[in-house]
């Protein structure tokens, strides 16, 4: 019996998604609107998991617990990848854009230690 090598990669996990949707029929349906629903769908599922926990629960899940939370990370990762494929958005590419951004935005002589955001510093 041979083992399919699982995808270690964005891109790589990129194309199974495709292959995975392709296989099925279901690129008709990932329309970037139903994808960006599902992934809010999807998100809400992950906040339920630490609705009504406090700080120091939601820091200590049980080992069930985080297995749920990390297969809604998943189901998140899985949508925001397809939804990338289908807008022909490089996801790692905006994210170092973002960062770049963020590190202007959010100079460490000025933020250091403080969680308000950008708009509301002093200038």
């Amino acid at each position: 019996m041979q083992t399919k090598t699982m995808p270690d990669s964005l891109d790589q996990l990129n194309a199974h998604l495709l292959q995975f949707a392709r296989e099925r029929n279901w690129e008709q349906f990932h329309t970037p609107k139903n994808l960006v629903m599902a992934l809010a769908g999807e998100t809400g599922e992950l906040l339920e998991h630490f609705q009504w926990l406090t700080e120091a629960q939601s820091a200590t899940l049980s080992h069930e617990k985080k297995q749920q939370v990390a297969y809604e990370m998943a189901d998140i990762l899985l949508y925001l990848i397809r939804l990338s494929e289908r807008l022909n958005i490089d996801l790692i590419t905006a994210a170092n854009e973002k960062i770049a951004i963020n590190a202007i935005r959010y100079p460490v002589e000025k933020v250091r230690g403080d969680a308000r955001r950008a708009e509301e510093y002093d200038d």
